[in-house]
């Protein structure tokens, strides 16, 4: 009866330590899924905040051309097809907004598509005043260059931080085995935004 009771009373210690061994195997789990959720969050809200900043530096380009367009108007009135061009670009330009929870390839390809006219048409607005010496003494001029060149850097740098602040998230995203937890809580690679050929380098105002 003794022998009975011993025996009944180590297999009870033992079914108390294997769930004792359960609950601080699963107490694991949950703590590293957390773990991983809050890495993945702060890593996606730090590409939140980059691509806000791309499209605000992108919005600043597109919030100097009335007043370029202005001073065009003043000294010429031979142009007016290039300055219709940007506004019409500049127009779709500001159209096109992208949430960063709605980031996916065609929506950056869109998006990069009307910056690219836009560009272009203003770099065409901008030769055109060559021709006009007094439009490029003007002061409000020489300080419109200025800003663009700015913001043109501007750009390039919020594009550089973009595509970095992707790239550590999507390898978070992908790596094992932070990837396990990416597929459990439904977090998605983002695109990355390529640059046009030419782009690598800040167009100099003073010699478009």
């Amino acid at each position: 009866m003794a022998t009975n009771n011993k025996i009944t009373g180590a297999l009870g210690g033992a079914s108390k330590v294997k769930k004792l061994i359960g609950i601080a195997v699963l107490a694991i789990i949950v703590l590293w899924a957390i773990g991983q959720y809050n890495g993945l969050v702060e890593k996606e809200e730090t590409v939140t905040q980059t691509w806000a900043d791309v499209q605000t530096n992108y919005q600043r380009r597109a919030n100097l051309i009335p007043n370029l367009v202005k001073m065009i108007r003043k000294y010429t009135n031979y142009e007016q097809g290039a300055l219709e061009s940007v506004i019409n670009a500049r127009s779709k330009a500001t159209q096109v907004t992208i949430n960063a929870d709605e980031l996916n390839e065609d929506a950056i390809k869109k998006f990069q598509q009307n910056q690219n006219e836009l560009e272009a048409t203003l770099g065409k607005l901008l030769a055109i005043t060559e021709a006009y010496p007094d439009l490029k003494a003007n002061k409000q001029f020489e300080q419109f260059n200025v800003q663009l060149e700015g913001t043109e850097n501007r750009i390039k740098e919020s594009l550089t931080n973009y595509n970095e602040v992707v790239t550590n998230y999507n390898l978070k995203v992908r790596r094992f085995p932070s990837n396990i937890a990416a597929k459990i809580f439904g977090f998605k690679a983002k695109p990355k935004f390529e640059a046009q050929a030419g782009a690598e380098q800040a167009p100099d105002v003073d010699e478009i």
